[in-house]
């Protein structure tokens, strides 16, 4: 094959230039090129808030908006789509229809709400977001099957299997051809040749570790052209990295990108319910507060990046919910 690296000799090509044949970044680009992709609108970047949990985070997400003049174009749930009761489903999608927000819904069980008590051991952290067993994987794609019989169009994945049969699905019409498959972030996308493969298994936006620094993500974002997802505030299950001062430069060199805001110094609500409410109300305020602080971050840079308006094309807006088989 082309791309083959030759046998080691004394004139053999180097590894990097072997990535840069591979159409890869032959390192981190610390030049920090300036991006020239952009949303299919020709924006820069679009505003998430995360963790809201359900219709009434929702409201409070859509009413904290419109008091501070932000412009949330996508909210994404973390519990899962099974969490959810039919009623609370349609009710999440018809404000989000109304508002036109992408809805994007967690697609699980995974293996760290399982019974696994590798993802417990010293070593096993990595695995808790995986899929474990073909039951779990089934009950994985049901969520997601059920999540468009309602009308949803986004949903989060966090296994590579996963990811790849929902793709299959997609493309055999079990679901629609309009369904996106968000990345999570629980799924490393720590480099551009993880980017790379999970963009060619048909993955719609990727949700980059917080941690990564400028120079890392500019290579990604050389590699693929598919929108990132990258938290400026991050939980603390993350890290609780607060990066807001970096919005300016992470939109220059990223776009198109969803800037994501999570809250550090805040309890992990995961999986939420009703015993939980007050509180994911509450951190959905906030969120929408720490964007507005972003966005004055970004007016005071003097940096000129174009958001996109709601409704914009390419945000999974949730679509009228398709009858429900008896």
């Amino acid at each position: 094959m082309e791309d083959r690296l030759p046998r080691r000799s004394s004139d053999r090509m180097s590894i990097r230039d072997g990535l840069e044949r591979m159409g890869l970044p032959a390192g981190d680009l610390h030049e920090l090129p300036t991006s020239e992709k952009r949303f299919p609108d020709g924006a820069h970047y679009r505003f998430e808030i995360p963790s809201t949990e359900g219709p009434r985070c929702l409201e409070a997400v859509l009413e904290e908006a419109d008091r501070l003049d932000v412009v949330v174009h996508r909210v994404s749930q973390g519990s899962g789509v099974f969490m959810l009761t039919d009623a609370e489903l349609d009710e999440f999608v018809a404000l989000a229809a109304a508002a036109n927000v992408e809805l994007s819904l967690f697609a699980r069980p995974n293996a760290g709400w399982d019974a696994s008590a590798t993802t417990w051991a010293p070593a096993g952290g990595a695995f808790a977001a995986s899929v474990r067993g073909q039951d779990q994987l089934a009950a994985v794609l049901e969520d997601v099957v059920r999540a468009a019989e309602h009308g949803v169009r986004s949903v989060l994945l966090a296994d590579v299997g996963a990811l790849d049969a929902f793709s299959r699905l997609r493309a055999g019409g079990v679901v629609p051809a309009d369904m996106q498959a968000k990345m999570s972030v629980m799924l490393p996308t720590a480099n551009a040749g993880t980017a790379r493969v999970l963009a060619e298994l048909g993955a719609s936006t990727l949700n980059l570790p917080p941690d990564l620094s400028l120079a890392q993500i500019a290579a990604i974002r050389a590699a693929v052209d598919l929108p990132i997802d990258f938290y400026v505030e991050a939980p603390d299950t993350l890290g609780g990295f607060v990066r807001l001062h970096e919005i300016p430069e992470l939109i220059r060199v990223a776009a198109p990108v969803y800037v994501k805001f999570g809250l550090r110094n805040a309890p992990d609500i995961y999986p939420s319910g009703t015993h939980l409410e007050q509180t994911a109300v509450a951190l959905s305020r906030e969120r929408v507060r720490r964007a507005r602080l972003g966005l004055e971050l970004l007016e005071r840079s003097g940096y000129e990046a174009r958001g996109s308006d709601l409704g914009a094309d390419g945000l999974a807006v949730p679509a009228a919910a398709a009858p429900v088989p008896a």
